[in-house]
């Protein structure tokens, strides 16, 4: 099998060579790394390709690296039933420059880029209707990327006197929470819940 992928890569990384900056074959599965501008040329060719014949997309989705330059990757991963393949692409960008949508060589790209956008904030150029999916309308921030706080900025509740859905400020109570940072392996300096009668004993 990873003779065939390599088989591959080289086939699309020759054709391509301006667009595919590299490659490898990882878990039984050919990832290629792509520019971004070039992410629609290298759809259409992965799916027209008699070589490739990926005509059926799996997934479009995100990832977050905060300490890259480019922190987000937009990854691709698609199927070729005709040569019982799978295919992952990779492009890197940040938060400000967009990605060019595949919508017009895969529709069923539509949704899976809206989520992305929703989820981590990366911009596609040329969606037909790029908004939120997943979150509220009034939904602050991107709850994927690793700067979001885990409880997030709101909380939503329904009121039984204003007969509407609520939006209010977190609000984290801590009066009842008694939070140690001793390590598990050195022990701790109190008594533990259910060892009164040992440190008695002793």
């Amino acid at each position: 099998m990873d003779e065939t992928l390599k088989d591959l890569a080289a086939h699309i990384a020759g054709v391509l060579s301006g667009a595919v900056k590299g490659w490898k074959v990882a878990f039984g599965e050919l990832t290629l790394d792509v520019e971004p501008a070039q992410i629609v040329k290298v759809a259409t060719f992965l799916r027209d390709d008699p070589a490739c014949l990926f005509h059926c997309i799996v997934d479009v989705c995100g990832a977050d690296y905060p300490e890259r330059d480019a922190r987000f990757e937009v990854v691709y991963h698609f199927l070729s039933l005709k040569q019982n393949l799978r295919i992952r692409l990779k492009v890197a960008t940040d938060e400000d420059t967009p990605v060019p949508s595949i919508c017009g060589v895969f529709p069923g790209a539509n949704w899976f880029e809206r989520e992305t956008y929703d989820l981590y904030g990366i911009l596609f150029t040329g969606h037909p209707e790029l908004r939120r999916l997943l979150t509220d309308y009034g939904f602050d921030g991107h709850p994927l990327r690793k700067d979001f706080p885990t409880s997030g900025y709101v909380e939503v509740h329904y009121d039984d006197e204003l007969k509407r859905v609520v939006y209010e400020p977190v609000r984290l109570a801590q009066e009842f929470r008694n939070f140690d940072f001793l390590s598990p392996w050195e022990g701790v300096d109190y008594v533990l819940p259910g060892d009164e009668k040992a440190s008695k004993a002793g």
